[in-house]
């Protein structure tokens, strides 16, 4: 079995946060999604798991951190060119996110990125497959 990721996040109205990631083009495991939790589909082995400030408190050794005034955590994701990643900063601005600094052009990569509806930062990134080296 590969290896997988489950990022947990805390959200304060999981509706609302499930309706922005699907507005991004995100999709949601019913298996594991309830009303105190959603897992939504990243890729084959990437997950975010959305979960309510009850049920995530329950995991958390410490107190739930307010993204909106500390940044928890920087979650990157890659993306196939710089065409989505524009679009994915796009769509999410549109449901309701907002950006937090202005795209970075470094030629052979380029990123963006937003927060969503609960602070959390996401950063998008696309590099040229010509620059990274294999070995």
């Amino acid at each position: 079995m590969p290896q997988m990721i489950f990022v947990n996040l805390p959200v304060k109205d999981l509706q609302k946060s499930m309706a922005f990631f699907k507005a991004l083009g995100f999709s949601f495991n019913p298996q594991f999604t309830d009303d105190t939790a959603a897992c939504m589909v990243i890729s084959d082995t990437i997950y975010a798991m959305l979960l309510t400030h009850e049920k995530f408190a329950g995991f958390a050794p410490q107190p739930i951190a307010d993204a909106t005034k500390v940044t928890e955590v920087l979650t990157c994701l890659s993306r196939e060119s710089r065409g989505d990643v524009d679009a994915m900063v796009n769509a999410a601005v549109a449901a309701g996110g907002k950006t937090y600094a202005k795209p970075q052009d470094h030629g052979f990569m380029y990123g963006h990125g937003f927060q969503d509806l609960d602070g959390h930062v996401w950063e998008l990134m696309w590099m040229d497959p010509a620059a990274v080296q294999q070995g």
